[in-house]
């Protein structure tokens, strides 16, 4: 493509989900005129109408003045089909999860829409190369990975693929601006930033689970360093079935020790706050986190029938294992070039997974306690643990040096 930079005035969204509608009230708060398509009409009207809801809200807290509402509902449109959708100067498709049904949007589009149209993906953890290659403009196509709920949160994670064009990518950080958004560039990996590094953290609170420590301890430990919550409230208010769900769609990963809690609770119909049950019990109407017994008594029962021995974990241990695996993986995300550098890192956990403000982020709290003490934890608990703890060499060599991972 010989143009150097692209306008971005009109824009399509795929899907009418809950990403999706999200994602519209970003562009169209932005001043950007935006088409919505979703294969359910009725879907459509209902998601034009929860629009429409949230901006009447906003008036009635007086966010926004009536004006305001009416100018951005203006910019929203149902569009019948892609055909309709040929001509916008970005398309950015929010669908569920899915590698084949995504590259089946993707190669369509590609065929209708004029040869400058920029092509974005809000997964938030496929791989983005597989998706431009099916279209014939790879050099235009990207993940926009908002995070939930789209409107509200301030994190964009631009992910290029190997090859994204350094314009498409300025035309996405131009986009992120205008949407007052913190937008952080990621390389294409599984998870990219934030849910690689979510993956390992997410993993050793579950062992924990098994090992002796129950769903509220760790919750507190996390929640005591700063956390806006921790990894079991957080799956609460996410849906504890979506992975489940994903786990059984894959065809693999449901037999893994650590996620026969999560099985148990899902195949009880406790999916999480939206069901009342989950982790925790919720009063009706309540967002109120309750400690519920029942939940102690099934982990219990869960690691004994795999044969674990508890023992008593406390929040040292916790706190530990859990802020160790969020810097051990962040440390390899930079030596694989994945993120540009620490402080794009500390972003994306202070604006997307409620890190607390107060410690920086994970590589700058990881900086203040010395690379040297971090490696020797890593090693102690590689030797206690196993493997999977061995230090990444970033760390081992800054440490070396006497230098923080600030000043790579």
């Amino acid at each position: 493509m010989s143009q150097t930079s692209f306008d971005i005035q009109q824009a399509a969204v795929i899907g009418a989900g809950t990403m999706g509608r999200g994602i519209v009230m970003c562009l169209a708060n932005a001043g950007v005129a935006v088409q919505w398509v979703d294969n359910n009409p009725q879907m459509l009207d209902q998601a034009l109408d929860s629009v429409a809801e949230t901006y009447a809200h906003n008036v009635r807290q007086g966010r926004i003045d009536q004006a305001e509402a009416d100018a951005r509902m203006a910019r929203v449109s149902a569009a019948a089909d892609y055909s309709a959708i040929r001509n916008v100067d970005l398309v950015i498709e929010a669908v569920y999860e899915n590698l084949e049904l995504k590259q089946k949007i993707f190669r369509e589009l590609d065929g209708l829409l004029k040869p400058e149209a920029l092509l974005a993906s809000n997964t938030s953890a496929l791989d983005i190369d597989a998706i431009a290659a099916a279209t014939r403009r790879p050099t235009q196509v990207l993940g926009l990975h908002f995070f939930s709920p789209a409107h509200i949160m301030k994190l964009l994670e631009i992910v290029r693929g190997a090859q994204t064009s350094p314009a498409a990518l300025e035309a996405a950080l131009a986009l992120g601006k205008r949407m007052s958004k913190v937008s952080v560039v990621s390389g294409n990996c599984h998870g990219f930033i934030g849910n690689r590094m979510l993956h390992p953290y997410v993993l050793e609170a579950r062992k924990m689970l098994l090992e002796g420590a129950y769903p509220h301890q760790v919750d507190a430990a996390l929640q005591g360093f700063g956390f806006a919550m921790g990894p079991f409230r957080m799956y609460d208010v996410v849906g504890i079935d979506l992975e489940w769900r994903a786990r059984d769609l894959a065809g693999k990963g449901q037999d893994a020790p650590e996620v026969q809690v999560d099985n148990r609770l899902c195949e009880m119909g406790r999916f999480g706050q939206k069901s009342g049950n989950g982790y925790y019990h919720y009063e009706p109407g309540s967002r109120q986190a309750e400690h519920d017994p029942e939940v102690d008594a099934l982990v219990l029962r869960v690691s004994e029938e795999l044969g674990f021995q508890r023992r008593e974990i406390g929040p040292d241990e916790i706190l530990e294992r859990c802020l160790l695996a969020l810097v051990n993986e962040g440390a390899k995300i930079l030596q694989e070039g994945i993120a540009g550098s620490a402080h794009d890192i500390d972003l994306v956990y202070l604006n997307g997974y409620g890190f607390p403000a107060d410690k920086g982020g994970p590589m700058a709290w990881a900086d203040r306690q010395g690379l040297a003490a971090i490696h020797q934890r890593l090693l102690a608990l590689e030797t206690r643990q196993g493997d999977q703890w061995q230090p990444a060499r970033l760390i081992g060599d800054l440490a070396a040096q006497g230098k923080g991972f600030a000043e790579r």
